[in-house]
C-alpha cells in the first residue's frame, strides 16, 4: 500500500518539507506538469492520499498530505473543495487525539459547505461522493476514533438519512459505525438491534465492516457476557455469519 501513496512513502516528511516537494519523485515531469495545470485532479490524489494514511493510523503523514490537498487553488475558488479538505483533516485529528482541533475543523468544513454553490460544474468523482452525507460520515468516523461515542451518534443518524439509495456500501459502514457508537455508550440492546439490521453480505464479505463487527462482537461480550441482549447477538451472529465472527 505504501508504495501507491504519493511522495510521503517511508520517510516520514515534516508538512513544511512535504509542500516544498509537492510533486515529489514526479517533480519537473510532463505528467507532474499535467497533473498541475489541473488542480481538482491534483487535489483528489494528495486529498486521498491523506486518507490512505489516515486509514493506516499514520496523522502526521495524513496530515501533510491533506495540507497540500488544502493549498490547492481549486479550495479557494469552491467552497465545496475547502469542505472535503476540512472535514477530512477534522477525521485527521480524530486519528491524532485532538478533539478541539477536530470540532473547529468539522465546524469549518459545514460552513464550507453551506456557502457551495450547488449547481457549480466539477468533476464527477466529487459530485458522485461528497455531499453532507459524507461529510457527516466522517464526523462520525472522526468523533469514533476520539471515543466520543454520544457526539459520534448524532452525524451517524444523519449520514443514514441522507445517504443516495444506490450506496449501500456506504450504508452498511455507516450502520456498523452507529452501532459501534451505542454500544459505546453502554445502549448494548440498541447497538445489537443496529449490529442486526447490517446487510449479511457486508458484514462477512466486506473487510471493513467484517472487522469493525468482530469487535463489536468482542465489546458486546465484555459488557454484558450473560445477558439476554448479548445471547441474541451471539444467535444471530452465529447464524449470520457461521463461521465468521
Amino acid at each position: 500500500m505504501r508504495g501507491s501513496i504519493p511522495v510521503l512513502g517511508d520517510v516520514g516528511l515534516n508538512r513544511r518539507t512535504a509542500l516544498r516537494r509537492r510533486d515529489g519523485p514526479y517533480a519537473g515531469s510532463a505528467g507532474a506538469r499535467r497533473i498541475g495545470s489541473r488542480p481538482a485532479i491534483k487535489f483528489r490524489i494528495w486529498s486521498h492520499a491523506g486518507t490512505l494514511y489516515r486509514h493506516m493510523r499514520r496523522p502526521s503523514e495524513a496530515m501533510a498530505a491533506n495540507d497540500v490537498a488544502r493549498s490547492i487553488c481549486i479550495t479557494r475558488r469552491d467552497p465545496l473543495f475547502a469542505s472535503l479538505g476540512l472535514a477530512r483533516q477534522a477525521a485527521i485529528h480524530g486519528v491524532a487525539g485532538n478533539l478541539t482541533a477536530a470540532r473547529r475543523s468539522f465546524a469549518q468544513a459545514q460552513d464550507a459547505m453551506n456557502r457551495a454553490d450547488p449547481g457549480a460544474n466539477r468533476p464527477v468523482w466529487m459530485t458522485s461522493f461528497y455531499d453532507q452525507a459524507e461529510l457527516d460520515s466522517l464526523a462520525l468516523t472522526g468523533y469514533l476514533a476520539l471515543g466520543d461515542h454520544e457526539t459520534a451518534e448524532a452525524p451517524a443518524h444523519r449520514c443514514l438519512a441522507a445517504l443516495r439509495p444506490h450506496m449501500q456500501r456506504s450504508r452498511a459502514i455507516a450502520t456498523t459505525r452507529l452501532a459501534c457508537a451505542q454500544l459505546g455508550q453502554g445502549d448494548a440492546g440498541p447497538a445489537v438491534a443496529t449490529a442486526m439490521s447490517v446487510p449479511a453480505d457486508a458484514a462477512v464479505h466486506h473487510p471493513r465492516v467484517a472487522r469493525m463487527l468482530r469487535n463489536f462482537h468482542i465489546k458486546v461480550h465484555a459488557m454484558a457476557p450473560n445477558s439476554p441482549t448479548t445471547r441474541r447477538w451471539t444467535e444471530y451472529a452465529h447464524t449470520t455469519w457461521k463461521e465468521s465472527v
